[in-house]
């Protein structure tokens, strides 16, 4: 039985977040007063949304907002020293990190809202952030043009960032403009970075080597990215209301009509398409657009399976998750939700505005222990046990998050098998679809 997600999306006008079940359309509750900027909705953990806000004005620093699932209403709002504009949750939930407009990043541990580390990431506004697949790395990209991978590992040991020649393990430059969308693929330290710019570019690097593996030249500017689970393609939406399908893996055909690299594209004469995301199985392509639509793709035969409706502004961000098991289909909590309130689950604290001093040496022992710089240890294992370590910590303080997050941890894990078993399910399909043109060809060149 195919797992049900839903579909949020979310405006930079107040609109709210419009709620859709994604394989019926059912719709849930829309959540009240939210005005996203572009990167600026997550789910943290499966328990809670946020987003970051559009300043109101010039002498305002912005929030951040959090929503339970079964409430339209802000439960909790935060107010960060600058106006946060990109918003992301590492997979469990623990972490929240924030772009700010001036070029810093803040990165905030969820169940006590302490900012746990800012530093200055880039010289002009962050304007996207994402954690990889084993949540070691943290990619930004920026108004500056520039691309950088941030070690959380480094970000907060002291020795290996005096012994680093640079902060950052990598730092991309090659856009020359404004970086718009960046996606990571599988495979930890081992994966591919897909960023788009408004330069009209896609770039593809490998984060194993740290170099330029393809530059792809668009009609249009791309303004959002998805990343196919099968590694061979990927989406890019336009601002010519077109969503373009480019070759990663796949054999690039020199007489498109688009570009070298460019296979096709996607389109039903709406405005500028601004965010895209992909179902959990890779079957569904879901984009944002200007004209306030949001429309479902068959990513098979690339026809238009279903289109919700969010409000009269645009929609600036999507993000498809889970369906919560307490969630009905009309949007409403059914009996199981008594008895998780009387287990004391409940919203995370406000997030800190500056990081308190006094308190430093007691969560910097929630991250974890330091590294012997002289040891060799894989980064993905150190990522693994610190989260570890954080939980148990928290478990000793008696917090009703250490439960929450060990529950959402395992759903991950097979979630993330699940989506192994994916893509090695289209790569033998597509291994098995060569093998077979090949031997046709074969049988009628000899025939002939």
């Amino acid at each position: 039985m195919t797992e049900q997600e839903l579909v949020m999306a979310s405006s930079p006008t107040d609109a709210g977040i419009g709620c859709w079940e994604l394989r019926t359309g059912a719709e849930h509750l829309r959540y009240r007063t939210c005005s996203s900027p572009s990167h600026g909705l997550t789910c943290v953990g499966g328990r809670f949304l946020a987003s970051s806000q559009l300043r109101e004005t010039k002498s305002s620093s912005g929030s951040i907002l959090y929503w339970s699932w079964n409430k339209p209403q802000v439960e909790v709002k935060s107010f960060p020293a600058e106006p946060i504009n990109p918003l992301v949750s590492n997979s469990e939930g623990t972490y929240i990190a924030g772009g700010g407009a001036s070029g810093d990043i803040f990165l905030w541990q969820v169940a006590t809202g302490k900012l746990l580390k800012k530093w200055h990431a880039h010289y002009r506004g962050v304007t996207c952030l994402i954690f990889n697949d084993d949540q070691s790395l943290l990619i930004s990209g920026s108004e500056d043009g520039s691309v950088r991978v941030w070690s959380l590992i480094m970000i907060f040991d002291d020795v290996l960032r005096g012994k680093a020649k640079q902060p950052y393990e990598y730092s991309f430059s090659e856009h020359s403009l404004k970086v718009t969308d960046v996606v990571i693929g599988y495979g930890g330290a081992n994966a591919i970075i897909v960023s788009a710019s408004e330069d009209r570019t896609c770039k593809v690097w490998s984060l194993s080597k740290g170099k330029l593996l393809r530059n792809i030249v668009f009609p249009s500017i791309i303004d959002a990215i998805a990343l196919d689970h099968g590694e061979d393609v990927f989406y890019a939406g336009g601002r010519d209301g077109k969503i373009y399908i480019a070759a990663l893996n796949a054999v690039a055909d020199p007489s498109s009509n688009y570009g070298l690299h460019i296979l096709g594209c996607l389109s039903e004469q709406s405005k500028a398409i601004t965010c895209l995301a992909l179902s959990a199985d890779g079957g569904l392509l879901i984009s944002g657009s200007e004209d306030g639509m949001v429309r479902v793709w068959n990513t098979k035969n690339h026809n238009i399976a279903r289109i919700f409706r969010h409000a009269k502004g645009p929609v600036n961000n999507i993000v498809v998750v889970r369906q919560p098991s307490f969630l009905s289909t009309r949007g409403s909590v059914n009996s199981q939700m008594p008895s998780i309130k009387r287990h004391g689950v409940s919203l995370a604290p406000p997030l800190e505005k500056y990081a308190n001093s006094a308190d430093e040496n007691d969560y910097k022992a929630v991250i974890g222990p330091r590294i012997d710089p002289e040891r060799s240890v894989e980064a993905s294992y150190i990522s693994i046990q610190t989260l570890n370590n954080q939980i148990l910590e928290l478990q000793r303080q008696g917090s009703s998050a250490a439960a929450e997050m060990e529950i959402e941890r395992l759903k991950l894990d097979r979630g993330r098998s699940m989506q192994v078993i994916q893509q090695w399910e289209k790569k033998f399909e597509s291994l098995h679809q060569f093998c077979v043109t090949e031997l046709l060809d074969g049988e009628q060149a000899g025939n002939a």
